[in-house]
Parts: C-alpha cells; sequence; structure tokens
C-alpha cells in the first residue's frame, strides 16, 4: 500500500464530507480527489525528476499538491520557507528537483522566487474541469515518499528519506496509541514542512476522514477563536505556542473545553508552562518525542498518564526503544541514563546522498542512534534528560552552533566564536553568541547580531552577542561551551 492508493480510498469513502478548512476556502474529499488528479497531470507533463518541490503555507493546498504529486508516483521534497535563500536552493538542487510547486503569495512574501527548471504556482491553475481519470502509479511501500531536510552538523541540511511504509507505519501508529475518531476535528497551525505537520495534522486527519482546520499564520487569538468556532477536539502545537495561547487576555476558562486532546512536540516543554496552561484552561498538555528520522512520533503521553510527571509517554505500537552506554553501546536497565536509540517500521532509510552519514546513523542492531540522552522506567515511560550532540531546538526548529559560528567568525572583526543555546519561555531556547576579537579590532554588539541576521534565518540570529577576552578552551583548542553555559547571566 502507498499513500496515493490510501489517500485515494478516504477521498472516495469521505467525497462529500468536509475534511479541510483553511484562511481561504474549504475542501471535501472530492474536491482533493479533482485537485490532486489535476497536480499529478501537471507533474506528468512537466517533471522527469524523481522528486518534486513543494512551497506551501499550512492550508489544504499542501495536502493537495501532495497527493498529487504522490499519484504521479513521484517523492515530495517539502520546503522550509523559513530557510534562507541560500539553504533553500541547496536544498532543491540537493534533491534534484525540476519542478517546485508553490504559492504566489508566499514567493512573494519571501521576495525571491525559488531556483529551479519550472516553479508553478497554484493559483494560476483551473481546477474547475475534470481532470483526466487515473488510478495512482505503482509505487512500491519502501519507495520513498518523502525527503524532509533537517539541519545537519556541517551546516549543510541533510535530506531524510522517508517510504511509503515509513509514514504510513506513523500514522497508524499514532492513531492507535491516541485513539482517533472520525468526529475528531484537528487544529493546525504547525508548518507542514516539518514532518510533525505532515504526520499529525496532514496525514492522519485525511487518511482517517477527520476535519482539520488550518491557519497559515499562528495567531494566538485567531487560533483560540477557531478551536470555539469549529469545536475542534485536538490541537498540535510546539511548547511557545501554549505559551502564546496564554497571553491572550479575552480568552476565558472554558474557551479551550472542546479539546480532549492538546499535544506538544519539537522541544522540551516546561513544566511551568503545562501548569499554568492547565491552570487557566483546565487542558492537561500531552507531550511527546520524536524525530524527523522517526516520521517522526515515537511517543506520546495520553492524559490519563499525567502522573507520570516529566516524562514523554511510552513508545507507540511497533516501536523498540534501548538505553545504552553512549561509548561502549552496553545496554542499560530501568532507570538509568543513556543514549535512546530507535527500531521499527517508522525509522528512515537513511540520508540523501549520504552514505557514510547514512551508515552512522545506525548501530549494529539497526536502530537509530539518536543522540538524545534519556532513561525509561520500569513501566515504559520514556524520559529524555539531555542532548549528547550540541544541536538547539529554537521554536521547534533545529539550530546546530556551528552554522551560526562560521557567520560570526567571518566577521572581519572576530578572531572565534562559541555559540550557546539559552533557556526561553516563548521559543524554548534561543541562541547566545560569545565572540573572541582580533586584537586590536572593534565592533558593537548590534553590529554583530544585525551580520548575522543579514546571513542567516530569523530563529538562527543570535539573540545577543556577548564579548570576552577569551573563549574558554580545553587542551586541543576546543572551545568549551559549558564554560560558556556557566558565563550566561
Amino acid at each position: 500500500m502507498n499513500l496515493g492508493l490510501s489517500l485515494t480510498r478516504s477521498f472516495v469513502k469521505n467525497a462529500k464530507r468536509v475534511l479541510v478548512e483553511d484562511d481561504s476556502r474549504s475542501y471535501r474529499g472530492v474536491d482533493l480527489l479533482v485537485a490532486g488528479m489535476h497536480i499529478a497531470d501537471l507533474v506528468d507533463a512537466l517533471s522527469r525528476s524523481a522528486r518534486v518541490g513543494i512551497l506551501l503555507p499550512t492550508s489544504g493546498a499542501f495536502g493537495a499538491a501532495s497527493y498529487g504529486v504522490w499519484l504521479a508516483g513521484k517523492t515530495i521534497v517539502p520546503l522550509n520557507y523559513l530557510s534562507e535563500r541560500e539553504t533553500l536552493e541547496y536544498v532543491i538542487d540537493d534533491a534534484g528537483c525540476d519542478l517546485v510547486l508553490a504559492s504566489r503569495k508566499l514567493v512573494e512574501h519571501l521576495g525571491y522566487e525559488p531556483r529551479a527548471d519550472r516553479v508553478v504556482y497554484l493559483e494560476d491553475l483551473n481546477f474547475r474541469t475534470m481532470p483526466s481519470p487515473r488510478l495512482p502509479k505503482v509505487v512500491g511501500c519502501e519507495e520513498l515518499a518523502v525527503v524532509l531536510y533537517t539541519s545537519g552538523t556541517s551546516g549543510k541540511p541533510k535530506g531524510v528519506m522517508l517510504s511509503h511504509h515509513n509514514m504510513l507505519s506513523n500514522v497508524r501508529q499514532t492513531h492507535a496509541h491516541i485513539a482517533i475518531e472520525k468526529s475528531d476535528v484537528f487544529m493546525g497551525v504547525l508548518p507542514q514542512f516539518h514532518s510533525f505537520g505532515i504526520t499529525a495534522l496532514t496525514l492522519l486527519p485525511m487518511l482517517f476522514g477527520c476535519k482539520v482546520v488550518y491557519s497559515a499564520r499562528f495567531m494566538p487569538k485567531r487560533v483560540i477563536d477557531a478551536i470555539q468556532k469549529h469545536g475542534a477536539t485536538i490541537y498540535v502545537g510546539i511548547p511557545s505556542m501554549y505559551n502564546a495561547l496564554m497571553t491572550v487576555k479575552s480568552a476565558k476558562a472554558d474557551s479551550l473545553q472542546s479539546l480532549r486532546l492538546a499535544l506538544s512536540g519539537g522541544e522540551p516543554l516546561p513544566r511551568d508552562v503545562s501548569d499554568r496552561f492547565f491552570e487557566r484552561f483546565g487542558v492537561r498538555i500531552c507531550e511527546g518525542y520524536g524525530m524527523t528520522e522517526t516520521a517522526p512520533v515515537t511517543n506520546v503521553m495520553l492524559p490519563s498518564e499525567e502522573h507520570k510527571i516529566g516524562a514523554v509517554g511510552r513508545a507507540l505500537p511497533g516501536v523498540v526503544q534501548r538505553i545504552v552506554d553512549p561509548e561502549t553501546g552496553r545496554e542499560l536497565g530501568h532507570d538509568a541514563d543513556g543514549e535512546l536509540r530507535i527500531g521499527g517500521p517508522n525509522v528512515m532509510r537513511g540520508y540523501l546522498n549520504l552514505p557514510e552519514q547514512t551508515a552512522a546513523a545506525f548501530d549494529e542492531y539497526g536502530h537509530l542512534r539518536t543522540g538524545d540522552m534519556a532513561r525509561i522506567d520500569s513501566e515504559g515511560f520514556l524520559s529524555i534528560t539531555g542532548r549528547i550532540k550540541e544541536m538547539l531546538i529554537v521554536g521547534g526548529e533545529n539550530v546546530f552552533p556551528r552554522e551560526i559560528e562560521e557567520v560570526l567568525n567571518a566577521h572581519p572583526a572576530v578572531a572565534a566564536s562559541g555559540v550557546i543555546g539559552q533557556s526561553d519561555p516563548m521559543r524554548g531556547e534561543v541562541p547566545v553568541g560569545f565572540v573572541e576579537l582580533e586584537e586590536g579590532a572593534q565592533a558593537e554588539d548590534d553590529e554583530l547580531i544585525h551580520w548575522c541576521r543579514d546571513r542567516l534565518a530569523g530563529y538562527k540570529v543570535p539573540r545577543r552577542v556577548v564579548q570576552v577576552e577569551a573563549l574558554p578552551r580545553n587542551a586541543t583548542g576546543k572551545v568549551l561551551r559549558r564554560a560558556l553555559s556557566e558565563m550566561l547571566d
């Protein structure tokens, strides 16, 4: 079974049912079916590549475009419109996309058109005519469905290869774990270029005939109003979004009473945010865990398990989790801290065009090395205790210090730099840069921040820059990030 065939069955079964409502229109099953067939015809005519880029805001159009690409037997490459132009064009080139399906309004907002052989704007297409009848292309379940780019340690994004089987497995695992009903209404504000947005807010509701309401921009009051208007029962967000919802002064204690499930992922959920949200709205946030490489959901805490404070829930059905000594690989027992390793049908095939990094990502059992420190208790509840890797998570976005450091180091006045994360109530973490200037050189902190802003995506720009006489280093000259953390105010 592949995604094209699975979605076709769902859309036919729910032909007259409204499955999607976004900022501009609603889509019944038949509307998605017809739009997907039109897009498949377009892909057949214009693309010779195995992969097609998608540059669209959170909307029903993203689901329709993805469905059309899968009908044509090709792989989607969701493009992160928060990325800087250089990164966006690197992804298009690395994935070999000769066609990008885009939104004209979004491209105008970005201020540039992505470089590809062809960019087609969905606003220019006529979906009112009948498309040519077609069945989904015959595609094996182990063929690639999605290539999602995630930040890499070298500063270049890595393409995570997820098969139809990976995606369908994770949707079914999530559906079974949280007991989705057809009557559920999802509220979707997460970008669909994220694995969380694709799996939990696109495929999950569409495949099981649930309604999903999208908002392209996260505006706290608008989200609360939409939850009330549509009687949303499931809200999926990141901790900073939950924190922002509490800033809506007009919201009442019962404004979110329709929610039966409020899911959080993408970054650690601060206990303070969870407690205050429950006090304000009477809704307990259920924290989950996952990675792009796992399609992405592996754990979800359920409302009935709220007594397990600090945990992210049990593993989904079919997910295998082991805690090992990160140095020796020896498996550890219950309640011991070690590296989390994951196996299961939802685990990626590897990284596109990166065989060495793919090999390094898996251990001798074929389990994914997550790079996260964790523990599992005797009841199977997982708690994330830290990270082996240096990656920051800023508002749900992965950020590697090295990329920011390379930009800072390129400034004529900077001799060396070190970047670490600082806890932030709205963003989870924010980057802070420490710089050591060249002898005799001068530079204002604001100048260095503007230098970064001109060269990095907004979420990667350091919140502040701290100038020091000398960066703390070890015997080999490596900057000691832990020592920098101790220097934070």
